[in-house]
């Protein structure tokens, strides 16, 4: 699903250039559940934005799902972006002034969707929300936004879920829930999970647990017997 080839990403600041990742090699298979820990700074969410086609690496290879993001321009990658990925991030990103259903609902739209609002309604409900399809942002609690979040990133059945922290911004409880629904989710759409996390126990019920130091992969855990083989 994922592979990474000799990845670097230099950025520049007041200080001169910065080397955010330092050759990085990775391949991550079909339905794997992936955590990428470390502590702040060493490049893990660099790393994945440089997978979702977000940051364009500096040098090295990018593919995903087949397709090298390399070889794309903008338009490209915000329809691959479109086609392939669900992101969720420690902030919502939800847009004020629409609803839940709205939310959910637009990013299809413009995929042109045509039972767009059936398909965010049916999506909400599944993360607990039917009830709350009308409500705006600000009248939700921050673990009910972060399921909205999480319902518009799976509407459109993406093959690579992405997910930056997600529980940051939640209480132990919410958080605990919202990451339930998030593995459950993953796990009935057989889509791959990366997930970035400080949480030990969180990482540990992943396929791999991928440590990020310096912006290079320091240490890539085996992964679990149970754990099938599969297909790049």
């Amino acid at each position: 699903m994922i592979s990474l080839e000799s990845v670097e990403l230099t950025l520049g600041s007041g200080a001169g250039q910065v080397n955010i990742l330092r050759g990085i090699d990775l391949s991550v298979a079909r339905a794997e559940r992936i955590s990428i820990v470390g502590p702040s700074g060493s490049g893990k969410t660099s790393l994945m934005m440089v997978i979702a086609g977000l940051e364009r690496p500096t040098g090295g290879r990018v593919t995903v799902n087949q397709q090298d993001l390399g070889r794309l321009d903008e338009d490209g990658l915000a329809l691959f972006r479109r086609d392939n990925l669900g992101i969720v991030f420690q902030a919502f990103h939800l847009i004020p002034t629409m609803t839940a259903l709205e939310n959910v609902a637009v990013p299809m739209e413009f995929a042109g969707r045509a039972d767009a609002f059936a398909r965010a309604a049916t999506e909400l409900a599944a993360v607990g929300l039917g009830e709350r399809l009308q409500h705006y942002p600000g009248q939700l609690s921050g673990g009910e936004q972060q399921r909205v979040a999480l319902a518009r990133a799976v509407a459109m059945e993406p093959r690579l879920l992405l997910a930056d922290e997600p529980t940051g911004n939640l209480d132990s409880e919410t958080g605990q829930h919202i990451i339930e629904l998030l593995f459950d989710l993953a796990e009935r759409r057989s889509a791959t999970l990366m997930l970035i996390t400080h949480d030990p126990a969180l990482a540990a019920r992943c396929d791999r647990s991928i440590r990020i130091a310096d912006g290079r992969i320091a240490d890539m855990a085996t992964p679990r017997p149970h754990m099938a083989p599969a297909a790049q």
